[in-house]
């Protein structure tokens, strides 16, 4: 009997993943192996390997199981979703891609061999001649290990309608367990778990946005898994717009992660010689959900337009006035109490153009207001650029008010269909930069602005769904082509005035996704800056975003969106782990309140690099009643960590909580953050070395309230990395919505 020839086999390894692909005979490749690292594989491994994961025929299946490809094909007998849906009148509907020509890196792929490989990108063309159709799949591994993939399809013939096009990774059968995201506005990233039986996990998004209940990374993994335990294999899609993330387990066994654009009828009818492509779908695997998220981070890090850790400290100045752009003297003031403070860059929000007094006029219509502004926005710009500031300006150009100059002269520019408006939300509706004269007038107006002042901020604001988009007279679904022009107008906007950064804000957190992260510099969170909500918000996004990319302020004491007070101690504390910055109106703040924020400003600024740089670390904490988390320096010598009381625990003292991400070889010294007070019913524990003014007994000091802590002599307590992370150290206890901040250092 003949050896049987080797498939043509791509092993590619990075940062401890491996991601194997069969390329067999002619069809699109299969996946052999995507998890943990593999040394280097043989022409005989990648035949027994091929040979050990081959699928066994299922009763009432199909003869000769064909494996699953990336872009899942119905022909194969695949039962779940298929990678392409689509037709041409009815025709084509069930392609068969065959491989025409594979390259990796550039240089043709061997056939009947293994090539091994680091980093790498993959490119394979297919057509299937009788459905007049050609494929083109690339498929990266980033150096982070980071898995991507994009499809690119196109008609030979005119009038092939994409209706769906996803790509999919399989997981193996002990991933059994799903986690993604919801929530809603104000209460983004709220994580939810639950089995993956047979059926389809989906999550799609609908509202033309990325959106605040969006499910931003889905996981299957071992059940239980953890910040820092279990195999977990997860699936992000990037894209802006409507978009598609699921998980699927056939009566068969398969499993497989996948994501894609979701697309309205009509969106793609493909014409002879046009193509369309998907979005990137990104892959990260890892041990916990830790490594998963560093994965992205450090993707993120390696662009070259990454924004380094040197994040200027912001103020935006929205919930100190709202519309009240009239009063010149308080916004000027704001200017001057932040630069004391130590504010590094001034952001005027909403109000500052056309009729916009408040938010039922005016939106649209980008050019400077006479009426609050007579002498335009130069005296504010001044006086911001004297006191050392940056400037930064609000915009909000997707959208628009029915009672605007704009569309009163171009109402056709309002996305609508079936010969009526959209139903209002937040008394606005969509502009449609999808046809070109919208475009360039929305596009020109905005960049007089940034040419005419010293701008190098703009906070780029979307505040509702897209109901109904279409586009008038006929009213064709437009959210794809509405996404694409979102790219492309933020891309020449910023290439026109280099070094500009822009935020993604979208109702708060609405638009946080690697498609928007690909041209802007920052996320907001949220619209709710409670720093209570705010902990468990910084805790699950940073799942995608690194610390650096998401904007984090000092909340006002009593909170707009919720009607909680919190201290400043907290407020300060949750803020420091993202892009700081204030959200508070200073003239109304204390002198000790000023200080207590530039304290914590400047420790922030001291640090900046480690709390924006180093490795993120989650704690998996036994109690709910308590977050624990930190960054740590990528030599290790240093770390800060927070533990954050949430909610009352049903015991008084947690317990001790462990430091991992230490070098357990080194000794560090841990030292309490102090600007000004401890946490509220703190009791300071013996590992402190310190004690609290005015008495000895520590529990009535804690009842007496804030004190100043006394260290003793012989400073901070010292541990090996390994004690710190294997046993860790009592928490104190304090009253509910205190935060602890913690700064590690190697010692000699």
């Amino acid at each position: 009997m003949p050896t049987p020839l080797p498939p043509t086999c791509i092993a590619l390894g990075a940062a401890g993943v491996s991601l194997v692909l069969d390329l067999a005979g002619d069809r699109l490749p299969s996946v052999l192996h995507w998890g943990a690292q593999l040394p280097p594989l043989t022409d005989d491994d990648a035949l027994a390997l091929s040979e050990a994961v081959a699928a066994v025929p299922a009763p009432s299946s199909v003869d000769a199981p064909v494996r699953i490809a990336l872009l899942p094909e119905h022909w194969t007998g695949w039962t779940g979703r298929p990678g392409l849906s689509g037709s041409r009148a009815g025709a084509g509907w069930s392609p068969k891609f065959v491989v025409t020509g594979a390259t990796l890196d550039g240089a043709a792929v061997a056939p009947d061999r293994v090539t091994n490989a680091g980093a790498a990108v993959l490119v394979v063309e297919a057509a299937d001649a009788d459905a007049r159709l050609e494929l083109r799949l690339t498929v990266e591994l980033t150096p982070e290990g980071l898995v991507r993939l994009r499809a690119r399809v196109t008609s030979g013939a005119d009038g092939y309608a994409v209706q769906d096009l996803v790509l999919a990774l399989p997981v193996p059968a002990v991933a059994r367990e799903v986690l993604d995201l919801a929530g809603r506005w104000g209460k983004e990233r709220v994580p939810q778990r639950s089995r993956l039986d047979v059926g389809t996990h989906l999550r799609e998004g609908r509202r033309g946005r990325t959106g605040p209940d969006a499910a931003t990374v889905l996981h299957v993994g071992t059940p239980g898994f953890g910040f820092a335990s279990g195999e977990v294999w997860a699936v992000h899609t990037g894209w802006s717009g409507n978009h598609t993330h699921y998980a699927e387990r056939l009566s068969t066994g398969e499993q497989v992660v996948g994501g894609g654009e979701l697309l309205l009828p009509g969106e793609v009818v493909l014409a002879a010689g046009e193509s369309y492509e998907s979005p990137w779908v990104y892959a990260a695997y890892g041990t916990g959900l830790d490594e998963v998220a560093r994965r992205f981070h450090r993707f993120l890090r390696a662009r070259p337009q990454h924004p380094s850790t040197e994040r200027p400290v912001t103020i935006n100045v929205w919930e100190a006035v709202y519309f009240d752009h009239a009063n010149h003297a308080k916004l000027i003031e704001l200017a001057r109490l932040a630069a004391a403070a130590g504010v590094e860059r001034y952001v005027l929000d909403d109000g500052w153009f056309g009729a916009r007094r408040n938010d039922s006029a005016g939106l649209g219509d980008w050019t400077v207001s006479p009426d609050v502004w007579p002498d335009g926005l130069h005296p504010l710009a001044d006086e911001v650029t004297r006191l050392g500031m940056q400037l930064g300006l609000w915009f909000e150009p997707e959208m628009v008010n029915e009672d605007s100059d704009v569309a009163r002269a171009h109402p056709e520019w309002i996305m609508a269909t079936g010969g009526r408006l959209p139903v209002e939300a937040r008394r606005q509706q969509v502009i449609n930069i999808g046809i070109p004269e919208c475009y360039a007038h929305v596009r020109d107006q905005v960049l007089a602005i940034l040419d005419e002042y010293p701008i190098s901020y703009v906070k780029w604001d979307h505040n509702r769904d897209l109901v109904d988009a279409g586009t008038q007279p006929l009213g064709r679904a437009g959210v794809h082509e509405q996404t694409l022009a979102f790219y492309r107008l933020v891309d020449e906007i910023k290439a026109a005035h280099p070094g500009l950064e822009i935020e993604s804000c979208s109702s708060g957190g609405a638009r946080v996704d690697l498609g928007v992260l690909e041209r802007t510099d920052r996320i907001w969170v949220s619209d709710c800056i409670d720093p209570l909500e705010r902990q468990l918000m910084h805790r699950w996004t940073t799942q995608l975003v690194p610390p650096e990319l998401m904007g984090a302020h000092v909340a006002s004491g009593h909170s707009h969106t919720t009607g909680r007070r919190h201290e400043l101690r907290f407020r300060a504390a949750t803020a420091i782990w993202g892009h700081l910055g204030v959200e508070w109106d200073l003239t109304a703040a204390s002198e000790a309140e000023l200080a207590e924020l530039a304290g914590w400003i400047a420790f922030y600024k001291e640090h900046r690099a480690l709390l924006l740089g180093g490795d993120l670390v989650r704690i998996d904490c036994p109690d709910d009643a308590l977050l624990a988390g930190g960054v740590v320096a990528h030599d290790r010598r240093s770390a800060i960590y927070s533990f954050a009381s949430v909610s009352r625990s049903d015991v008084a003292v947690v317990g001790t909580v462990p430091l991992p991400g230490l070098d357990p070889d080194l000794r560090y010294s841990v030292t309490p953050v102090m600007t000004d007070s401890p946490p509220a019913g703190l009791v300071p524990p013996r590992w402190w070395h310190a004690g609290v003014t005015g008495t000895e007994d520590h529990a009535l000091a804690a009842q007496l309230g804030p004190r100043r802590l006394v260290p003793e002599e012989r400073g901070p307590v010292v541990l090996t990395g390994a004690a710190l992370g294997r046993v860790g150290l009592t928490v104190p206890p304090t009253h509910p919505e205190q935060a602890a901040v913690y700064l590690v250092e190697a010692v000699r």
